[in-house]
């Protein structure tokens, strides 16, 4: 007589994660995240202050690959490097990103990634206006040159320091809106950028006003990837520093939501929090986030 199948748990595994490093080669950012028993991982796929990097080889992406089959990883994903501005009103630097832009999509298609989360752009006193359509515009021209990809954009949340574009939803919105493409595009939400932007998230109901904010205005059917940070600033003020969780500005309170709201159960949660010296916060940080999770009856 056959066995019956074990009935799926109520409350899946989160898909929970850190960004780690590649030192040594992107194989090695796998078996770090595998030491802090990851389900998810964040990866640069090249130097991120260097606008070009040797080849990934045959050889390292099927050792990548054959680590990702064998590890527990149920998402790996990519960021961008900090050197790539869509929204740039200089000519060459706005071409120079794109290439960069098609380059690490190339890596990340080379991997197997699912997205590439890319910063939209900073606009450098050119107008917000125009800072948003020259990066739908940057977009239209990579999607052209990396036709066929799986992997996808995931345009980031900013928290809207100096001349950054991303910091409203309304923004992104008209990013996505603007392109030739929009389906091709998906959204990644840091916890600590929206809270810098002025988005509160610190008990039920700002959580809910900001993901109504954010489903009326963007959609939730487009958020891919979500970053958990907590924020050493203030609310609204428009400063990027990230903190671990719970010892910062946002507080436990809106990890626990988040970490508990059904509709996130299987987006990819990624911590960018500040590593130690051996990277020994990723696991206190990871083990905190799953202590928040709350067993249905």
């Amino acid at each position: 007589m056959k066995r019956k199948a074990k009935p799926e748990p109520r409350t899946p595994i989160p898909i929970l994660g850190a960004h780690m490093s590649i030192a040594g080669g992107t194989p090695r950012a796998i078996e770090r995240a595998e030491k802090v028993r990851c389900t998810a991982l964040q990866i640069f796929v090249k130097n991120a202050s260097r606008w070009t990097a040797p080849e990934i080889s045959e050889q390292e992406s099927a050792e990548f690959r054959k680590l990702r089959g064998e590890s527990r990883l149920r998402s790996v994903l990519a960021h961008d490097s900090y050197l790539i501005n869509l929204a740039s009103p200089d000519q060459d630097l706005w071409n120079r990103s794109i290439l960069a832009l098609c380059d690490e999509l190339g890596r990340s298609e080379k991997l197997g990634l699912d997205f590439l989360v890319a910063h939209p752009g900073a606009h450098l006193k050119s107008g917000e206006n125009e800072g948003i359509r020259r990066i739908s515009q940057a977009i239209d021209l990579i999607h052209q040159k990396t036709v066929g990809f799986s992997v996808k954009i995931a345009l980031e949340t900013t928290a809207g320091q100096g001349s950054n574009l991303g910091y409203r939803f309304e923004q992104l919105r008209d990013m996505i809106s603007g392109c030739q493409h929009p389906e091709k595009l998906a959204v990644c939400l840091d916890t600590c950028h929206v809270f810098a932007a002025g988005y509160d998230i610190r008990d039920e109901e700002c959580y809910q006003q900001t993901l109504q904010s954010f489903d009326e205005t963007i959609g939730l059917e487009r958020l891919a990837v979500i970053h958990l940070n907590d924020s050493k600033r203030e609310l609204g003020s428009r400063v990027d520093r990230h903190n671990h969780i719970g010892h910062g500005q946002i507080g436990e309170r809106a990890f626990k939501l988040i970490m508990n709201d059904r509709r996130m159960a299987f987006i990819p949660k990624i911590l960018e929090t500040p590593k130690g010296d051996d990277d020994s916060w990723d696991g206190k940080n990871l083990r905190k986030l799953e202590s928040l999770l709350e067993a249905e009856a």
